[in-house]
């Protein structure tokens, strides 16, 4: 899979601008904030119907316009798929192949992107939210039904929560096991989706941590091991909740389920989150994303589109070499400030970007 164009119309500093990539090796190079990162975010958006980066859509129009519009065509196994977004202030307007869309998950599956950048580093360093919504946007790629199952828990949790804060205890008690009963319908099928997506993750994000650093040994394991198929877990995470009624209602928020939960990270046999140093955070996050990359080839049958923002320069000589030969079989965006200090004799589409533009 590749992307073959991308247009940017008063996205971020971009007033207008079109891009052309190759199936290969594509750099984005430039001084910085000139706007690489921004053309890297609009691919990512286009895949996902999230920013990498903003939290808000309205963050993604150019100062002083009313809108912004990206536009993408990509081509894969079944052939080529336009995507656009139209971006407004409070809304948005996705079409895909021109056909209007009102749901994020029929963007999902069109164009699959891995992204990486330093801000990958919280992935290791930051909370379990940063981890859970690694979990959560990989694996919505690659499975509509873990998206639609995650949305609808999100929206009966915050439903539970706002019960557990009613000051009507005897009506909490009685409401509760009829929000449970649905909340872990959904609770069991992002648990074992988790857990399939971490078991195939593991050993590869090893193997490719092992190949990077010669000597390193990553482990990845969840923090809480969930066994049996839906129905086992839907029926153990149902107990769970029950036996934690007093708890939650005292707390007034849900304290158990799969938006609490976690994944240990060990390198070396000391915890990652604690113990690694900068260099090993890096690789240990750069290696979890290349394992990312493997489990959509095999899923998907081809590999997805890799956005490396600002990599390069956080790696020394050799593991850049390393890099840059697991990228020989697919597409890559790559932003950087020098464009040959990434090419090692292969030959690459350089774009040089200058303010929002692209510098011919």
């Amino acid at each position: 899979m590749h992307v073959k164009n991308l247009k940017l119309k008063n996205f971020r500093n971009y007033k207008e601008e079109n891009f052309t990539f190759t199936e290969g090796l594509n750099v984005l190079f430039g001084k910085n904030a000139q706007g690489k990162t921004n053309c890297a975010e609009a691919v990512f958006y286009l895949c996902t119907g999230v920013s990498p980066r903003a939290r808000r859509d309205k963050q993604l129009i150019r100062e002083g316009s009313e809108y912004a519009e990206i536009t993408a065509t990509a081509s894969g196994r079944y052939g080529d798929v336009e995507i656009s977004a139209r971006i407004f202030e409070s809304s948005r307007e996705v079409r895909v192949n021109g056909n209007k869309i009102t749901k994020n998950a029929d963007l999902l599956g069109n164009i699959f992107s891995v992204f990486f950048s330093p801000h990958e580093l919280r992935l290791i360093q930051d909370g379990p939210d940063e981890r859970r919504r690694f979990l959560n946007v990989s694996i919505s790629q690659l499975s509509k039904p873990y998206y639609t199952a995650l949305m609808r828990y999100n929206k009966i949790l915050e439903q539970r929560n706002n019960l557990l804060k009613n000051k009507d205890i005897s009506l909490v008690y009685e409401t509760l096991p009829v929000w449970d009963e649905q909340l872990c319908k959904y609770a069991a099928t992002i648990a074992r989706k988790r857990a399939d997506f971490i078991e195939r993750l593991a050993p590869l994000a090893e193997s490719i941590h092992l190949q990077l650093t010669d000597s390193e040994r990553l482990k990845i394991a969840p923090e809480k091991k969930y066994k049996g198929d839906e129905s086992e877990l839907a029926k153990r995470l149902y107990s769970e909740l029950e036996a934690n009624y007093d708890r939650d209602i005292r707390l007034g928020f849900t304290a158990s389920g799969p938006h609490r939960d976690d994944i240990d990270i060990i390198i070396n046999d000391m915890d990652a989150k604690h113990f690694a140093s900068q260099g090993q955070t890096r690789t240990a996050a750069l290696s979890i994303k290349l394992a990312e990359v493997e489990i959509f080839k095999e899923t998907c049958g081809e590999y997805p589109i890799l956005i490396l923002d600002d990599v390069m320069s956080e790696l020394d000589l050799p593991r850049r070499k390393k890099l840059v030969e697991r990228t020989q079989n697919l597409q890559t965006i790559l932003t950087c400030t020098h464009a040959e200090r990434v090419l090692y004799g292969r030959e690459v589409n350089k774009i040089k970007i200058e303010g929002g533009t692209i510098k011919r």
